[in-house]
C-alpha cells in the first residue's frame, strides 16, 4: 500500500518569523487521520526570517532530529551545547527525562529553511543527550546514505527506537530500487525536486507511506532529495 501525503494538504502556522508546514498534527494543527507515522511523530517544514527563531522551551520523552536545507540554525540547549546547524549536518536531540533548548536563525539577513522530525523512543526518562554529524552531498548522490540508526555505528546518528534514516540525492532520470524487510514500514518525505515514488508522482512537501510491501522504487524526474525513514 503506497498513500501519498500531499504538500499542499499539510497543516500550516504563519507568523511574522515563521512560516512552518506540519505534515503530521502539531500544535494548534489538529488532522485525526494524519496524527503520527508509526514511531514518526513530527516533520515540520520550517522557514525561519533573518533574526528570527524559537526561544527557550522544554521538551521531553522524544528523539528530535534537524535537518537543515538551506542556511544555518543556531542551537543553545540546557546541556551547555552550542552549535550552528547548515546543509550537510544532522543533529539529534534525545529530550528523555527532560530538557531546555532555543533554535535562532544564525543569519540576519538570510532565512533558515529545515526540517525538524520528532521520533517516539523505544522508552521514557532516557538520559538527554546530543549528538551532530557532517556529511558530503556527494555521499548521498544516486545512493541511500545511513544517517541515522538504533544500531551504533561511526558518523552515524544514533536514535533511540527501531529506525534507519538514510538521505539521497537523485540526479534527473536516476532510479534506486530500495528493499522492504518483513514487517517493515516506510515515510519518504520529498525534500527538494520530483520524481515517483512507486509510480506515485510526487514534489517538494510531498510525503508517502508505503506498507505492505517489499520493494519500492525511486525515480527523480529533476534533481531530486529525499528522506527515506524505516520504521517497525
Amino acid at each position: 500500500m503506497i498513500k501519498l501525503r500531499a504538500a499542499h494538504e499539510r497543516g500550516r502556522t504563519v507568523v511574522d518569523w515563521l512560516d512552518s508546514y506540519h505534515t503530521f498534527s502539531f500544535n494548534q494543527y489538529h488532522d485525526p487521520e494524519h496524527t503520527h507515522f508509526r514511531k514518526l511523530r513530527v516533520i515540520n517544514e520550517d522557514r525561519v526570517a533573518p533574526g528570527g527563531g524559537f526561544g527557550q522551551h522544554p521538551h521531553r520523552d522524544m528523539e528530535i532530529l534537524t535537518y537543515v536545507i538551506e542556511g544555518a540554525l543556531e542551537h543553545r540547549d540546557s546541556l551547555g551545547t552550542g552549535s550552528v546547524i547548515r546543509p550537510g549536518s544532522l543533529q539529534r536531540m534525545t529530550a528523555g527525562s527532560g530538557l531546555t533548548h532555543s533554535e535562532f536563525n544564525h543569519s540576519k539577513t538570510e532565512p533558515v529553511h529545515f526540517l525538524q522530525i520528532w521520533i517516539f523512543p523505544e522508552e521514557k526518562n532516557l538520559k538527554p543527550s546530543y549528538q551532530q554529524i557532517s556529511f558530503e552531498e556527494e555521499g548521498l548522490r544516486n545512493d541511500l546514505y545511513l544517517l541515522a540508526s538504533n544500531r551504533f555505528a561511526d558518523e552515524v546518528i544514533h536514535v533511540n527506537q527501531d529506525v534507519q534514516l538514510y538521505g539521497s540525492v537523485l540526479d534527473p532520470g536516476r532510479e534506486l530500487v530500495y528493499d522492504i524487510g518483513p514487517e517493515r514500514h516506510l515515510w519518504i518525505q520529498i525534500v527538494r525536486g520530483d520524481g515517483s515514488v512507486g509510480g506515485v508522482r510526487v514534489g517538494a512537501g510531498d510525503g508517502v507511506a508505503v506498507s505492505r510491501e517489499s520493494q519500492i522504487k525511486l525515480a527523480a524526474y529533476s534533481s531530486m532529495e529525499l528522506l527515506l525513514f524505516d520504521l517497525a
